[in-house]
């Protein structure tokens, strides 16, 4: 005899699938397939910036997370690797004891004390010996004075020690200091760690900026990375996408006022009973009649 296998909904991919083929999330107890497991967390490694990975359901309850021996159940050897490194990455830029050399030959982990009362402290790298300022990273120096959110440090010509460079590849997020490199592309900048868009010249925030206005004036006019009509383009298409949401509004809100007393009709218990009671009445007295 062949024994039925149960069948589970999973709510990835909204299908009913072999109990078999599918994995219970140990934090949260969620169930999903293994194909929609292998597809998701590879991309929430790429995505999550060294993040816990968080059940894929947003509408759990529990809000779990995927333990580190379910990640390497569905992911291969390289991601599970790129994971680690981004994790141990974000654990040191959150970490108020740590922080990375501004060499950019070095980039060695720091052990950093921050000063009392505001006051900056230097901080010794163990790999290249340079040593910079604990707030700023800058170079320390007698009579040093802290400016936060430097670029980071490469060394000078002129002097043995280490100077500024303001065109620097890599730059930190204002928001929430994490370090970014730009190779090439726009200099619209999107961290991935929380997600806030800023300006990679004047690190101004450009989360609010949809139409990119910030580019059209000031110090950074025309070095969006885009050529003018293809601005134009995209402020184009922007505009078109809300104008169209707005005609689908107003077109759509007079037909909603009109269906709404029978939406709210169809909803309505109190209507449902009553349907329900004629028709145990209409099935009754065909019985009484024949008995």
């Amino acid at each position: 005899m062949e024994v039925e296998t149960n069948m589970i909904y999973c709510k990835l991919c909204l299908t009913d699938c072999p109990e078999p083929e599918t994995r219970t999330l140990r934090s949260c107890n969620c169930i999903f397939c293994v194909q929609c497991l292998r597809q998701y967390v590879p991309l929430a490694i790429k995505c999550g910036a060294g993040g816990a990975i968080t059940c894929p359901d947003l509408a759990c309850k529990n809000t779990g997370t995927l333990l580190d021996s379910e990640i390497t159940s569905f992911a291969s050897g390289d991601q599970v690797e790129l994971y680690q490194r981004l994790r141990f990455e974000r654990g040191v830029q959150l970490d108020p004891n740590k922080a990375w050399c501004p060499m950019l030959d070095c980039q060695a982990v720091c052990n950093m004390t921050p000063g009392t009362e505001g006051i900056p402290t230097p901080v010794p790298c163990p790999a290249c010996h340079v040593i910079f300022c604990c707030g700023c990273r800058g170079p320390w120096e007698d009579g040093h004075s802290c400016s936060q959110h430097q670029p980071l440090m490469t060394p000078s010509e002129d002097s043995g020690l280490v100077g500024i460079d303001t065109d620097a590849a890599i730059k930190q997020c204002p928001m929430c200091g994490v370090y970014i490199e730009r190779n090439q592309g726009c200099a619209q900048m999107l961290c991935k760690s929380c997600k806030h868009t800023f300006c990679w010249y004047c690190l101004q925030n450009l989360d609010g900026d949809i139409f990119l206005r910030h580019y059209d004036k000031g110090p950074c006019r025309n070095k969006l990375g885009h050529s003018r009509a293809s601005v134009m383009w995209n402020r184009t298409q922007v505009v078109g996408i809300l104008v169209g949401i707005s005609i689908i509004v107003l077109v759509t809100s007079p037909l909603l006022l009109l269906a709404s007393p029978c939406i709210l009709c169809c909803v309505c218990k109190p209507c449902h009973a009553k349907t329900s009671k004629k028709k145990k009445r209409k099935d009754k007295k065909p019985s009484d009649s024949t008995a």
